[in-house]
């Protein structure tokens, strides 16, 4: 669960830069790293959302139709299966000749544009207008209104005079549609008009059968990346018949009569020479294939994941087996598949660190010694990864902190300096980890995340948060399992876990809160739902400096009388709430919509008494 929690951190935060124009890894790299979450945990919700993306200060226009992700086919057996989905649909309400399109796939920034409002794509449901592109110099190809389409720059054009001024052309997109102002560089491709909004009507098109589509795929992605003078991720496949795409619909996620095709990344082969066994904080083993070094993607490989014990056994992963890796980008190698297996495969019967015989727990091999040394150490450094509001304890540094005897939480933060430095670290860093120690009791910390870090299983930090909207932790601490599961989201098996959990470590929980932690709690459904409330249900937004207490306070505050509270000003705000040093902008359009505005003082007079 622990890396499954940090690679959604790191998809979510890739996801972030990307919206933003500042991406932090390749297109293959993050398709890498969502690929890989869905083999370990195809049900995440991340899997079945829609990348959001945001712009300060805009409007917010909810879309007619929704503006949904993309599903991706990255082998010949992905397209298969895609097709193969459709016939049958097609079947169904009796469509014997099915035919797709293909078109190219953009990278660039997404938008619908009805000729008179041109909204961005948002989280799907709802974007951002964005018209003023076409103020700015964006150029409609084709004309207004034609739909859906993306804002994106000549390719030619940017390779040779923007490339060495923007790392990608989204980078440069974002900046002229977020900021008010637009750099020079931008301006001038803008007076040259190469920064076009190319609806996806006018691009070039590839029509055919099934079939044709499976046979031809590598040919027609070259016919229309060598048509495409705009940068692409890709193409695209659809189905034509708009009767066959009613009938077959959509998830949550995306429409299931389209499928992105993509390039999956550079692949090389190899031959495993060891396999080692890592421990985690759950007890769970895992193998880490020791390959012969291997040059891919301007780096050399040396050691690629096997994921769990038994993918080994399944796939005849020991020495001397021949396998295909793949990376993508930035992306960590994993195994791809298995060319030849091996003779022969050993599997650990012991702990490689506390030597403690080892079970199977299904695919897993489990050492259920809660004294293993390594799983402690790993505890340990969930517990600050996840807090996260304070620095210093690296692994290397807990390490030696447990060796030393100091083993729990309650132990590590009774350390002083001098006991920092008879553990044989110097004086300016046994100053900065007691520092640090203070720092993470004084310093906010949101409640979800505290209890998160406590590492219990199932219990990850949506799950915390998603618990303290209904009982505070004091009250989750004695609560009954049935209570648990009482919750909507919350089976009995997962709830007896969660129980089990918190029992185990109710000591621990209980003398870390008494250290004084600085939590910022959790608004409680039932007191946010209050029918008395004067500002139940209403939109507020809250801006300037507040005299009251803090915004984020005076956010939670009124989401325990039942408010919703916002971040901008939309269409769906009743109130606006203005502290001091609030810009004319918010204002404006706040009257411009027709949205109550009041002053701090006004709102507080308008809450119950207590």
């Amino acid at each position: 669960m622990d890396d499954i929690a940090k690679l959604v951190e790191r998809l979510e935060a890739c996801n972030a830069a990307y919206r933003s124009g500042n991406p932090l890894i390749s297109d293959h790299a993050y398709d890498g790293l969502v690929e890989r979450l869905r083999q370990l945990a195809p049900d995440h919700p991340f899997l079945t959302g829609v990348e959001p993306e945001t712009f300060d200060g805009k409007q917010e226009v909810r879309h007619p139709v929704p503006m949904l992700s993309t599903d991706k086919a990255y082998t010949t057996e992905d397209i298969q299966r895609f097709i193969s989905r459709v016939e049958k649909a097609a079947e169904k309400i009796g469509i014997t000749n099915t035919l797709f399109r293909v078109t190219p796939k953009l990278d660039g920034l997404a938008g619908r544009d009805d000729g008179n409002v041109f909204v961005s794509r948002g989280n799907g449901e709802t974007g951002y207008e964005i018209s003023s592109a076409f103020a700015k110099g964006v150029v409609p190809v084709g004309g207004r209104g034609h739909g859906l389409g993306e804002i994106v720059v000549r390719q030619t054009y940017f390779q040779e005079k923007l490339s060495t001024a923007f790392e990608h052309p989204r980078n440069m997109v974002v900046g002229i549609i977020s900021s008010d102002t637009v750099n020079k560089i931008a301006r001038r491709a803008l007076q040259e008009k190469v920064v076009h909004f190319v609806p996806y009507s006018e691009l070039s098109v590839w029509e055919g059968s099934g079939a044709e589509l499976l046979a031809n795929i590598d040919a027609i992605v070259a016919d229309l990346t060598a048509s495409t003078d705009y940068p692409m991720d890709g193409v695209v496949a659809e189905v034509i018949d708009e009767g066959l795409k009613k009938a077959m619909g959509a998830t949550t996620h995306h429409y299931r009569w389209q499928i992105a095709i993509k390039s999956k990344g550079a692949t090389a082969t190899t031959v495993v020479e060891d396999v080692t066994w890592q421990v985690g904080r759950t007890g769970n083993v895992t193998p880490v294939l020791e390959v012969k070094p291997v040059l891919l993607s301007g780096a050399t490989i040396k050691r690629v994941s096997a994921h769990h014990a038994g993918m080994v056994v399944k796939e005849g992963l020991g020495k001397g087996a021949q396998i295909e890796i793949i990376r993508s980008g930035e992306v960590i190698p994993k195994l791809e598949k298995v060319i030849m297996p091996a003779a022969a495969i050993r599997l650990p019967s012991a702990c490689p660190v506390c030597k403690m015989p080892l079970s199977w727990q299904n695919d897993f091999l489990r050492c259920t010694n809660p004294q293993c040394r390594a799983q402690i150490e790993q505890s340990i450094s969930h517990w600050f990864k996840t807090l996260g509001n304070a620095d210093w304890f690296g692994i290397k540094s807990i390490q030696k902190i447990v060796a030393g005897g100091f083993d729990t939480l309650e132990k590590i933060y009774a350390l002083r300096v001098t006991d920092f430095e008879a553990l044989g670290f110097g004086p300016v860093q046994s100053r900065n980890l007691a520092d640090a120690l203070d720092i993470s009791r004084t310093k906010p910390v949101e409640d979800w995340r505290f209890l998160a870090a406590f590492g219990i299983a199932n219990l990850g930090k949506g799950d915390s948060r998603k618990l303290l909207t209904h009982m505070s932790l004091e009250d989750l601490l004695v609560a009954r399992r049935e209570d648990i599961e009482s919750i909507s989201g919350f089976g009995g098996i997962t709830s007896l876990s969660i129980h089990e959990g918190l029992t185990a470590l109710q000591d621990t929980i209980e003398h870390m809160l008494a250290l004084g932690f600085t939590l910022e709690r959790t608004a409680l459904v039932q007191k946010r739902e209050a029918p008395d409330s004067p500002v139940a249900g209403q939109g507020i937004v809250f801006t300037g400096k507040m005299q009251h207490g803090s915004r984020e306070a005076m956010q939670d505050e009124a989401r325990r009388l039942g408010a919703k509270v916002q971040t901008a000003v939309s269409g769906k705000t009743d109130l606006l709430v203005c502290g001091e040093k609030v810009g004319a902008s918010k204002i404006k359009k706040a009257e411009a919509l027709g949205v109550t505005i009041v002053t701090e003082a006004e709102y507080l007079g308008m809450l119950p008494k207590v």
